[in-house]
């Protein structure tokens, strides 16, 4: 157990000196440990407002507080005054990779400090009203899973080859509605759209009935406004990772999905975590992705390997249905951006793209209930005795993920997590979680 030293503490803030091994802090929580997912090896960045404050600001989290920022600017150092005085991460996004490289060192050493800076305000998370961190400009989505890809093909397609014939040969993609990209927790209201059972000789219009999740990983931009990025340089374009769940009504999606791909059965709701980690954070985690089955045209080609060992969970009404492993992933971030970029488009500051559901070979890796419950034939059992092939009114799904992080610690990414209200809730009641 740490051993604490005498100092002041109350409810916001504690300068109580805390010995973990060889290493003294003044943060005084028990989860701000390199042996627990929030510790100092990763250091997220959010925003919220904290008690009666009615403006946001920029966040770290630490253990379970979270840390405002914007009185500790004059700490941190002149250049990061501006990013650090702001409501949410948009100008932070904007910096480039030189601000964020000194705000990551600047607040290691912050909480390495054996007595706390003036100013600095520790808050519990349960007292911090998170919003969405950032103003999201544009939407990616990406399908780079192979053992998803060929699982989706089996069930949609049961008649033909599982992979299209470009899957292997590019990072296949669709570009998504960023509106409706919302914050962990906001509730999410079943969509309505045509679907044409099988029995039905003309298509019907409804409520969804086959209401699915995509565990996923989203990559949030920043940096200066390029076109045709390289794969070396998505350290530059890219702050950090969060996790995304970009739900899907299979229904709808199978009706209208030929042949321009999704549309309304993907663009009514993705939930993005409060909490961004560092790409920095993950450098211990980065692995090669599998082999390519043949030579890679050169614009795809990585000198260095972007994948990531991230090994996610996805609960259930809290039971937990999957641990899909990233690091199987068949294109990686660098791969992904590349080719976003290489006709000319460009990547700017907001912008979001995600890698698509996360799945891996087996049953208990399938990111996905469509996969989970082989398209409705084989539904899961829950904890309490429940069967579910798709959601039901009222079914929350959480999903975490954690990653090795240096010296043996864990690096963590938040939670993303919702509930599905029904087709009739009240128009609004999603709100944005801003």
């Amino acid at each position: 157990m740490p051993d604490a030293g005498s100092a002041r503490s109350n409810r916001w803030c504690t300068t109580t000196s805390l010995r973990k091994g060889d290493r003294v802090s003044w943060i005084d929580d028990p989860a701000f440990s390199a042996a627990g997912p929030f510790g100092p090896q990763t250091l997220p960045y959010g925003a919220g407002r904290v008690r009666a404050e009615s403006a946001t600001g920029v966040l770290v989290r630490v253990g379970d507080h979270a840390l405002p920022l914007r009185p500790l600017a004059a700490h941190l150092g002149p250049r990061l005054s501006e990013p650090l005085a702001a409501g949410s991460l948009d100008p932070l996004l904007a910096a480039g990779r030189p601000v964020w490289a000194e705000l990551r060192e600047r607040l290691r050493e912050l909480v390495d400090r054996d007595s706390a800076p003036p100013g600095a305000d520790l808050v519990p998370l349960v007292e911090v009203r998170p919003v969405l961190p950032f103003a999201v400009a544009d939407y990616v989505d990406f399908y780079s899973s192979r053992h998803h890809a060929e699982n989706v093909g089996r069930i949609f397609r049961p008649d033909s080859d599982p992979l299209l014939p470009n899957w292997t040969h590019l990072p296949v993609g669709y570009h998504g509605r960023a509106g409706t990209v919302v914050a962990s927790g906001t509730p999410v209201r079943r969509p309505r759209g045509q679907r044409k059972p099988p029995d039905s000789p003309a298509p019907v219009f409804g409520p969804s009935e086959r209401l699915d999740i995509e565990a996923e990983v989203g990559f949030v931009c920043g940096g200066p406004v390029r076109g045709e990025v390289r794969t070396s340089e998505l350290a530059d374009h890219v702050l950090g990772v969060a996790l995304v769940n970009d739900w899907s009504a299979r229904d709808i999606q199978a009706w209208e999905y030929q042949p321009l791909g999704p549309f309304l059965g993907k663009s009514f709701a993705t939930s993005l975590a409060h909490w961004i980690t560092p790409l920095d954070a993950l450098e211990a985690a980065r692995v090669a992705p599998p082999p390519a089955p043949h030579p890679l045209l050169d614009y795809l080609a990585e000198d260095e390997p972007w994948g990531l060992d991230l090994r996610l969970e996805v609960r259930w009404n809290g039971t937990v249905v999957s641990r899909p492993p990233f690091a199987s992933m068949a294109w990686s971030p660098a791969q992904q951006l590349a080719h976003l970029t290489v006709n000319g488009a460009t990547v700017r500051p907001g912008d979001l793209f995600a890698s698509g559901t996360v799945s891996g070979p087996g049953r208990d890796q399938r990111g996905s209930f469509l996969e989970l419950s082989w398209g409705g034939r084989e539904p899961v059992t829950l904890d309490d005795g429940s069967a579910r092939a798709f959601l039901l009114d009222g079914d929350d799904v959480e999903i975490t993920a954690t990653a090795p992080g240096p010296g043996g610690s864990v690096v963590g990414l938040a939670e993303v997590a919702g509930r599905v209200l029904p087709a009739d809730a009240a128009p609004g009641v999603r709100g944005s979680g801003r």
